[in-house]
């Protein structure tokens, strides 16, 4: 499953990414190749053949981000979401043996260099959504059903 959810910071991210790559990273990769074209021989041409293979990865990813952009629905805090776990909340949790961990329920997009980010995808996600502060719920895992409970929600 993957959800087509992501938070206001994360959509101008993904803008942000596409600006960079199109206005800027983009015409400087085109010239380097524009440049080892010119040198001759493109078939030992260490210089054009990479710049190439890295103009063709630029240039899926400009495809992945506005097909992206495109699909997602930007998902605001609302005033009703106050005191239960949702899209966009910052969620502290605790396990039987006191182990504490605090993350935020985002869009898949979202994830990927953050350590205190989870996928609203994710079983942990799926497993508190609509629970409030000192609800227990349960999370399926590859090693058995842990137990946690919840500390803290807030819509920062």
């Amino acid at each position: 499953m993957y959800t087509n959810l992501i938070t206001r910071e994360g959509l101008d991210k993904l803008n942000k990414e596409l600006n960079y790559l199109w206005r800027d990273y983009r015409p400087e990769i085109t010239k380097k190749v524009a440049w080892a074209a010119s040198l001759g021989d493109r078939s030992d041409n260490a210089d054009y053949k990479e710049n190439k293979r890295l103009l063709r990865q630029i240039d899926s990813r400009i495809r992945f981000l506005r097909k992206r952009i495109e699909a997602v629905k930007v998902i605001d805090y609302s005033p009703q979401q106050v005191g239960k776990v949702f899209f966009g909340a910052w969620v502290e949790v605790e396990n039987d043996n006191g182990e504490t961990k605090a993350f935020r329920i985002v869009g898949p997009d979202e994830i990927y260099g953050r350590n205190d980010y989870i996928s609203i995808d994710s079983p942990m996600a799926r497993a508190m959504l609509k629970k409030e502060v000192n609800d227990d719920f349960q999370v399926k895992t590859p090693v058995g059903i842990k137990e946690w409970f919840i500390n803290k929600i807030e819509y920062k």
